[in-house]
């Protein structure tokens, strides 16, 4: 068995989350998720029957699996990254700005840019109440970090990049995210990753026949 069971599909926010695994070289088996017909065991891990979820077995001492359940894609990012002692796990002096950027990318920005495509779009006094403010708001700190930092922790690539990249990378390949000069750099640099490359093609593998040359 491997070391984690991958519930996921290419054209989903398991993306992300396939990319942390390649980023660290975890042991995993992917299970491909049918939306129309999920199986019993996504719905046994993860009841809202979403993915990315992730299983991490653990073999007892005297038989039998033990397992862990990890959902929510920026999660699964950081746990990999703990879970396989990866260099990749923010240092003590990093911890700040990777935590910082890690939940603002899963909150405000997701919520910026779900709300936008929705067609909720806050005004002055709502923005007090919205968790991310404004998109504007949202794009201008992103752009304001990313103008200064190469990475979430500065010089250094951590699995916070593999979140907050894939949110970026996302934004300007699909227009939900304005472009900046910074967002462009980082997702260049992200893209020219090995993991980030492996990712693209094991997901082409597994693209329904319709949307493989999208």
């Amino acid at each position: 068995m491997a070391r984690y069971t991958f519930f996921t599909n290419p054209m989903s926010r398991g993306w992300i989350a396939w990319w942390a695994l390649h980023e660290v070289g975890a042991d995993y088996e992917p299970v491909i998720v049918d939306w129309a017909d999920k199986p019993q065991g996504l719905l046994d891990a993860n009841p809202m029957g979403k993915v990315p979820t992730l299983v991490h077995h653990h073999a007892k001492e005297n038989g039998g699996d033990h397992i862990h359940v990890v959902t929510e894609a920026a999660a699964i990012c950081h746990y990999l990254g703990e879970a396989e002692a990866s260099n990749y796990a923010p240092r003590e002096e990093e911890r700040a700005d990777y935590f910082r950027w890690l939940f603002f990318a899963a909150g405000p920005v997701e919520q910026a840019i779900t709300a936008k495509a929705m067609g909720f779009e806050p005004n002055q006094e709502q923005q007090g109440t919205a968790g991310f403010g404004s998109l504007e708001r949202v794009v201008d700190a992103l752009d304001g970090w990313f103008s200064q930092h190469a990475h979430v922790c500065g010089e250094r690539f951590t699995m916070a990049d593999v979140y907050v990249g894939a949110q970026l990378d996302w934004g300007l390949r699909f227009g939900t995210l304005p472009t900046r000069d910074s967002f462009k750099d980082y997702v260049a640099r992200m893209r020219a990753r090995d993991a980030y490359k492996h990712t693209e093609a094991v997901c082409a593998e597994y693209m329904p026949e319709e949307n493989a040359d999208g």
